[in-house]
């Protein structure tokens, strides 16, 4: 979904698609929804969803136990085992670093240009060839800045 949303809502941006994804939620996404395809052809997004559709959730709403409002965390191979975290998403220049939690904290960079109805599974190792080793790139990916209840809320960092 993240491809077809790239390729076309996205209009092939990763600046507006990591604005959109990144730093216009004050959280993060519980779920991503059919609302990312608009602008898609309509073979592709049957193809994605099966003709279903759905709406994207963020968390931005979250009722904190002590009532301070919820911040983002810093996501760990710990912390993603006792959420049952099982994917990561990197945004790249030259594409999507897929993180699998149960395989390694490295994953394969699928690029931008891969058909989004590639035969993906739930193991990167069976993925299609378009599927890379991740470049390490002198510039990090922009992620999100994790605070502390009551520290103030930063940017997200380039």
């Amino acid at each position: 979904m993240l491809l077809a949303a790239f390729q076309h809502k996205f209009g092939r941006d990763v600046e507006v698609m990591t604005q959109h994804l990144v730093d216009d939620v004050a959280v993060g996404w519980d779920e991503l929804g059919t609302d990312l395809l608009s602008g898609t052809p309509p073979e592709i997004v049957e193809a994605l969803t099966g003709g279903e559709q759905w709406p994207s959730k963020t968390l931005d709403h979250l009722i904190t136990p002590d009532g301070s409002p919820p911040v983002r965390m810093t996501v760990t191979e710990q912390t993603a085992a006792a959420q049952d975290l099982a994917w990561g998403y990197v945004l790249r220049p030259h594409g999507i670093e897929v993180l699998s939690v149960p395989y390694g904290r490295v994953g394969p960079v699928v690029g931008w240009d891969t058909d989004p109805r590639a035969g993906f599974s739930n193991h990167p190792g069976h993925w299609p060839a378009p599927a890379t080793t991740p470049a390490r790139a002198a510039q990090p990916p922009r992620t999100a800045h994790t605070t502390a209840p009551g520290e103030p809320r930063t940017p997200a960092r380039r």
